[in-house]
């Protein structure tokens, strides 16, 4: 008898075959905007097919190495990382996935739904990008902050030409440094020192714990200037070259991929997932910084323009490991035979399937929403999206990331003890999305957010009336989704109000999480409703499971297994 060969699983074309991202970019961008952009999307679906996940798959295997010291016993600090992480690198730059709402021709072609068209670039790329789409979250995100006005427009033309290049020879990609150990969310603790130089510039001193992408050529930092008060508004986002080539400091003779004077890098982290990136701890002494605005200022709001980009990433990284989990797990159940059959014709499994994708439905439209207010934001001033953005983006991150993780374990387990089996590369999808909880902020910590969000600048107000009009658009579809949205409507009411009575209460603050995912639920199901008026049969399907399974804690199981082929 010959040893038994599970055949390799395929998935299916990440772009042509995801029935709800060609639906949803229809509705967004309208049937000729989609075709506009349908080559990019094809042409970056062919990459992730072929050339991109071997890419993935090396930088894996092969994760950085950091060099403190040349033979001589020169420091050096020299990070290297794999061919296959210089290939996503390239790739990333080559198709604009980070630049593209900054380019001028992609502003003229869909104006606001530039973003739209980004946050599908996101979710074919990110889910086997090796997480080189955490470099793209903070170059997206540093390049949002220096297109503000008050930014110096010499720092501006110096810096946002390169993030936003869409050649890999000239593309450069941003770090964020911004947590110190003693602080870590809590940035009213940070220590780190500015000091102005006199002309123009200034210096840094102080320690960053987490630094991701810290082969970037450059990192925004926040540090609190010399003479300002305590706390975290004080703080102030600087720019520091990450490279003696890009720093005034470093003299004619240095190594221009030597690190900047005064960048020291201790360590590199030793992480659960996201190997392949490169993530140090990194001392600061005496480092040339350029600050983003005034720094006579209050800068922390300014960061924020930062902050909320990359919780946006965050949650279109995500969807789209949950959409690209699920396909790589279907294709497994369409090959396997367990008891006599295919695994997908197991009602049980084909239940498990379906609860799955009807989770990554929920976090595709809400991930996509969050980006379409920032198109909104950032072409036209809307004021509308920018208040619902003001809460659209921590209910985002924060349902998505608990969506992610309980969906990788999923998937895991789909695959059996292979899945366990680190060379079948199946158990990245959970060492990878355990992340997402994590960066930028944990689920308490935007939690807390959202009540801020709530009670200081009546962020609610355009969330709530999403959600008292999905009913009336539910009721074409279901009366029985129509009743749960209306409930929940008038639920999440009264508990807003309770929270802008009385947003430090501790029954409020003990509540935050609970609240904050009710929200995200229900406004979840409202876009699932939206997107399923258009006619949209899957979103339809979706939306009345996602009521069921998270507005009324029903089990649907049944329906998940009846619906399988809508729903994948």
């Amino acid at each position: 008898m010959g040893r038994f060969v599970q055949p390799v699983c395929v998935p299916a074309d990440p772009y042509t075959d995801d029935r709800l991202l060609r639906s949803w970019l229809d509705r967004q961008l309208g049937p000729d905007g989609h075709a506009t952009a349908a080559d990019r999307l094809t042409a970056l679906s062919a990459d992730v097919a072929g050339p991109l996940r071997a890419a993935h798959a090396d930088a894996e295997a092969h994760p950085p190495t950091l060099t403190r010291y040349d033979p001589w016993g020169a420091r050096i600090d020299r990070i290297d990382t794999s061919a296959g992480w210089q290939t996503q690198r390239a790739a990333a730059a080559r198709h604009a996935v980070a630049a593209l709402p900054y380019l001028d021709s992609a502003r003229a072609t869909w104006g606001a739904a530039a973003r739209v068209v980004q946050h599908a670039l996101l979710h074919l790329y990110g889910p086997e990008s090796a997480t080189f789409s955490c470099p793209v979250a903070m170059t997206d995100g540093a390049a949002a902050l220096l297109s503000l006005p008050e930014v110096d427009p010499a720092v501006r033309d110096a810096w946002l030409p390169r993030l936003v290049s869409t050649d890999p020879d000239t593309a450069s990609t941003s770090g964020q440094w911004m947590t110190e150990s003693q602080g870590g969310s809590d940035l009213a603790r940070s220590s780190t020192l500015a000091r102005p130089a006199g002309d123009g510039s200034w210096r840094l001193t102080g320690e960053k714990w987490f630094c991701s992408a810290v082969d970037a050529a450059v990192a925004v930092a926040l540090a609190r200037p010399e003479g300002a008060g305590p706390g975290s508004r004080t703080l102030v986002p600087f720019l520091v070259p990450r490279y003696a080539a890009d720093s005034p400091l470093a003299g004619p003779d240095t190594d221009p991929v030597a690190p900047a004077p005064g960048v020291i890098v201790h360590r590199l982290k030793d992480k659960l997932g996201t190997r392949a990136l490169p993530t140090a701890e990194v001392g600061l002494r005496d480092a040339y910084a350029l600050p983003l605005g005034d720094p006579a200022r209050p800068g922390l709001a300014r960061a924020m323009t930062l902050v909320v980009v990359t919780r946006l990433h965050n949650a279109a990284a995500a969807a789209g490991g949950m959409r690209r989990g699920l396909a790589y797990a279907h294709a497994y159940a369409e090959q396997r035979q367990v008891a006599g059959g295919r695994l997908a014709e197991s009602p049980l499994h084909r239940a498990t399937l379906g609860t799955l994708a009807v989770d990554a439905a929920g976090a595709f439209v809400l991930a996509g929403h969050a980006f379409a207010l920032l198109g909104r934001v950032e072409v036209g001033a809307d004021p509308l999206a920018a208040a619902e953005l003001r809460i659209v983006a921590p209910l985002a991150k924060l349902a998505t990331g608990r969506l992610a993780v309980s969906s990788a374990s999923e998937y895991v387990e789909c695959f059996g003890g292979a899945g366990y089996v680190e060379d079948t590369g199946v158990p990245r999808l959970l060492r990878d999305a355990q992340v997402l909880p994590i960066w930028e902020g944990t689920t308490n910590v935007l939690a807390l957010d959202v009540v801020r969000a709530i009670a200081r600048e009546e962020a609610a107000g355009p969330l709530l009336g999403r959600l008292d009009a999905a009913p009336d658009v539910a009721r074409r579809i279901s009366p029985t989704l129509a009743e749960a949205l209306a409930d929940a409507s008038v639920e999440l009411r009264a508990a807003v109000a309770e929270v802008r009575a009385a947003p430090a209460a501790a029954a409020v603050v003990a509540g935050a999480r609970g609240l904050a995912l009710r929200l995200a639920y229900a406004l979840t199901a409202a876009l699932l409703v939206e997107q399923a008026a258009g006619g949209d049969e899957l979103a339809e399907v979706a939306a009345r499971l996602w009521a069921r399974r998270w507005l009324r804690h029903e089990d649907i199981a049944v329906d998940a297994h009846q619906h399988l082929e809508v729903l994948c």
